[in-house]
């Protein structure tokens, strides 16, 4: 039993060993005084000083950082009605058709995605004259298409979990649909929506396949950049943009977290 317990603690070691080794020795060698990313020269901040003046790298990150932003909000928004409508609405007609195609990105190759929307924005250029050219908005609208799906399977399982009960009786006593949602059905949603948005906002901040189809000159993004670069070897000061952006994504889950938490121990106190 032993031996047992201990070669799935090793199994369990090794699998985060894999996930997380990777992220630790690029945020070490962010501070690494040396130009050569393997060769430890020392402690410094050099490359986050350095970062300053880069202003393609900078550029990048704003780019990068806007669009995820924009396309998590609206991702948010429409996956949320989308998830509503599936499971509340029962006479919806074509609901498998709706549930295929909004969950299609899931399983779809970045690829098959990526080309799609390109001959999706070139039509569209031909047809109506927009996009007049391909940048920032069509990479936010091909993010907002792709990570739309992940919300909707996010905020459906919480509906299929929710209790409804308390909408039914703030409906007895009176109170507007309109208020009820707003008042009882929004903040019973709101872990799932933080989920949603934090899940669609990195996956845009990573994306690279879909961004390459539809990007256009002006509208480099960070893992763009990040890509052209590492092609002629790893940089420092790539490590640390790295490394900023892995305290930015950690932050906004822990205080989502933390906001959660408080939320449920809140109800949970509220029941009592």
């Amino acid at each position: 039993m032993k031996n047992r317990s201990l070669m799935l603690m090793t199994i369990v070691a090794f699998g985060y060993a894999l996930l997380y080794v990777p992220i630790i020795s690029v945020i070490v060698y962010s501070f690494n005084d040396s130009r050569l990313v393997t060769l430890w020269g020392g402690f410094s901040l050099r490359w986050y000083v350095s970062l300053l003046s880069d202003e393609d790298l900078l550029g990048a990150a704003l780019l990068s950082l806007r669009i995820a932003i924009v396309s998590a909000t609206f991702a948010t928004a429409l996956g949320a009605i989308v998830a509503l409508a599936l499971h509340r609405v029962n006479r919806l007609r074509g609901r498998l058709l709706l549930y295929g195609m909004v969950t299609a990105p899931l399983v779809m190759p970045e690829i098959i995605t990526g080309l799609s929307l390109l001959f999706l924005f070139i039509s569209m250029a031909d047809l109506i004259g927009w996009p007049a050219s391909r940048g920032a908005t069509t990479i936010t609208i091909a993010h907002i298409t792709f990570s739309m799906a992940y919300v909707v399977v996010i905020v459906r399982s919480r509906l299929a979990a929710m209790d409804e009960s308390l909408e039914d009786a703030a409906m007895d006593l009176g109170g507007r649909p309109v208020a009820v949602f707003f008042d009882i059905t929004v903040p019973m949603l709101l872990p799932a929506l933080v989920s949603g948005w934090l899940l669609a906002f990195t996956l845009s901040l990573d994306d690279l396949v879909i961004s390459s189809f539809v990007s256009g000159p002006g509208a480099t993004t960070l893992p763009m950049l990040i890509f052209a670069k590492v092609r002629l070897g790893v940089t420092p000061d790539i490590n640390a943009i790295t490394t900023i952006i892995i305290l930015l994504v950690a932050v906004a889950v822990a205080t989502a977290a933390f906001v959660s938490g408080r939320r449920e121990s809140a109800g949970l106190r509220g029941v009592r």
